[in-house]
């Protein structure tokens, strides 16, 4: 697969609280780190843009099953929880999104998210002239399925990185049934191999 001039790497909540331990701990999440990290030197060397998102909930988000919602607390924002997976060769320049930070709302995608200037996800896309996504992270049946299916509803091309997703699979199947919902919208699917 050749990464072109509009193509930037997406990577989707690789947080302590989605990993091995953490509070809401996908199954084999830790094993998207190291396919995510070469990943990440694929679009460096191609001088492409590199965005990471990530849960910041507030304390009282209606999110946790404490207040009504069906997720344990996690990724609660400057908890050790919310921090990226420390194995994950984050660039010096990396465009952190934040997201989930309004209390009355879930946050699942990333463009509900802004940068460390406020700026929305989609104007962070606008100015760097991205229109091809490729996305990899957690979780294949929550974010990455929102963020792919809002992003193909916005006319981006996307990309899904099949071997840097894992899922929660709160119903057996649910991650397949997402993937498959993601092909029929319109997301390509890719793998190391394809690049």
């Amino acid at each position: 697969m050749v990464m072109v001039t509009g193509s930037a790497l997406l990577i989707e909540d690789v947080q302590n609280d989605f990993c091995s331990g953490g509070s809401l701990a996908v199954p084999d999440g830790d094993a998207v780190v190291p396919v995510l990290n070469r990943y990440i030197e694929l679009f460096l060397e191609s001088g492409l843009p590199v965005y990471a998102s990530r849960d910041w909930h507030p304390e009282g988000s209606s999110h946790f099953s404490v207040a009504g919602g069906i997720w344990p607390v996690h990724c609660v924002q400057g908890s050790a929880g919310a921090q990226f997976h420390p194995d994950l060769r984050l660039p010096d320049d990396v465009i952190v999104l934040s997201k989930g930070m309004d209390p009355a709302e879930d946050g699942f995608s990333s463009f509900e998210a802004i940068n460390e200037e406020g700026l929305p996800f989609s104007a962070c896309l606008e100015e760097q002239r991205v229109d091809h996504l490729f996305v990899g992270g957690l979780a294949t049946d929550y974010c990455v399925k929102y963020t792919v299916l809002e992003a193909l509803r916005r006319g981006f091309s996307v990309t899904l990185l099949i071997d840097a997703v894992r899922g929660v699979d709160l119903n057996p199947g649910d991650s397949e049934t997402a993937i498959r919902e993601m092909v029929l919208a319109g997301a390509i699917v890719a793998c190391l191999e394809s690049f």
